[in-house]
C-alpha cells in the first residue's frame, strides 16, 4: 500500500525537507487589514513580523478551506493508496475537522487523520516520523500506532513577552488565573488537552527558560531525545540557548524552528518555545 502524508502549514517543515520527503502541505492563511496571505505561500515569517511591527488592528487567522483538502486528496488519490493527514491540536483550529470532513468526501483512498494536540515544529515531529516510515513503504496502521506511541513522551513549553494576543485570539484557557498584578510575570503555557493553558508562573524571561530547560534536562537523564527550539522572529536568542543547552546534554538531538505568521499571530514577536520527545 503506497501511503501519502499531508500536513498543514502550522508544522512548518522547511519547504526543501517536504520536498525530500514528499510531504504534501495545506496553508492556513493570516489576514492583515484587507489581505489574506497563504503562511509559507504568500508570506514568510520576516515578511510577517515586518508588517505587524508597523501597527495596526491585530491579524487574523484561517483555517484551510474545505476544498483545499479536497483538491489536495483528489490528486493523491490518482498514484497514492491511503493518506495520513496530520495536523495542529483540534482544540485551537478547525483544521482537523476540515480534513477529516474532505476526507468522507473523497473517493478512491483511504484517508486517515491524526491529531497532534500541539503546533508547530513539534507538530512537525509527527510528520517527519510519519514521512520516513511512508517512504519505507509501513502500512497505515503502522505509521498511526508509532505517531500514538510518540505522543506518550511528547513534551512541550512556551512563554510570551505579550499575553493580549492568546487572550484577543481566543486561544489561552485560564487567563485571568496567571496575570494577576505583577507585570514581570511570565507565565509558561503548555498544551492540555488539546488547548494552550498554564503551566506555571515564573517572575523573569530568564527564569522562565530556566525552568523550561530544567524540564528538557529531566527527561534527557533517562533517554535519548530529540528536541526543538522554537522563536518568533528572535532566531539570535534561539540560536545561543541551542549552544548553552548542548553544552550540557549531549544525548539531546537539537534543530532550530520558528513561530510563523499564523502561530505568531497568536503568541506575539519574542516568543520561545521548547519542544521535545524520547528518540528510540
Amino acid at each position: 500500500m503506497k501511503t501519502a502524508i499531508v500536513t498543514d502549514s502550522t508544522a512548518y517543515i522547511p519547504k526543501e525537507i517536504r520536498d525530500q520527503l514528499n510531504i504534501h502541505m495545506v496553508p492556513l492563511s493570516v489576514v492583515i487589514g484587507n489581505d489574506t496571505y497563504q503562511e509559507e505561500i504568500d508570506i514568510n515569517t520576516t515578511e510577517f513580523y515586518d508588517k505587524i511591527r508597523k501597527g495596526g488592528a491585530l491579524p487574523k487567522t484561517s483555517q484551510p478551506a474545505l476544498g483545499k483538502f479536497i483538491e489536495t486528496y483528489e490528486q493523491l488519490a490518482k498514484e497514492y493508496d491511503a493518506v495520513i493527514s496530520i495536523h495542529l491540536s483540534s482544540g485551537i483550529s478547525g483544521t482537523l475537522a476540515g480534513a477529516e470532513q474532505a476526507g468522507e468526501m473523497v473517493n478512491d483512498i483511504d484517508v486517515r487523520t491524526f491529531d497532534t494536540e500541539i503546533s508547530c515544529m513539534v507538530q512537525g515531529f509527527y510528520v517527519l516520523k510519519a514521512a520516513e516510515m511512508a517512504r519505507e513503504g509501513a502500512t497505515p496502521d503502522a505509521i498511526l500506532a508509532e505517531l500514538d506511541s510518540m505522543k506518550q513522551t511528547m513534551r512541550a513549553y512556551f512563554m510570551v513577552d505579550n499575553l493580549d494576543h492568546l487572550h484577543r485570539g481566543g486561544r489561552l484557557n485560564g487567563f485571568e488565573r496567571v496575570i494577576g498584578s505583577v507585570l514581570q510575570v511570565k507565565p509558561i503555557l503548555h498544551f492540555e488537552n488539546k488547548v494552550i493553558v498554564p503551566f506555571e508562573k515564573v517572575r523573569t524571561r530568564k527564569k522562565a527558560m530556566k525552568r523550561i530547560s530544567d524540564m528538557l534536562q529531566a527527561d534527557s537523564n533517562k533517554f535519548n531525545i530529540k528536541a526543538t527550539i522554537i522563536h518568533a522572529n528572535n532566531e539570535n536568542e534561539a540560536i545561543a540557548w541551542k549552544n548553552e543547552l548542548q553544552a550540557t546534554m549531549p544525548n539531546v538531538e537539537f534543530t532550530i524552528s520558528y513561530f510563523g505568521p499564523v502561530i505568531g499571530t497568536h503568541l506575539g514577536e519574542g516568543s520561545m518555545g521548547l519542544g521535545w520527545y524520547k528518540n528510540n
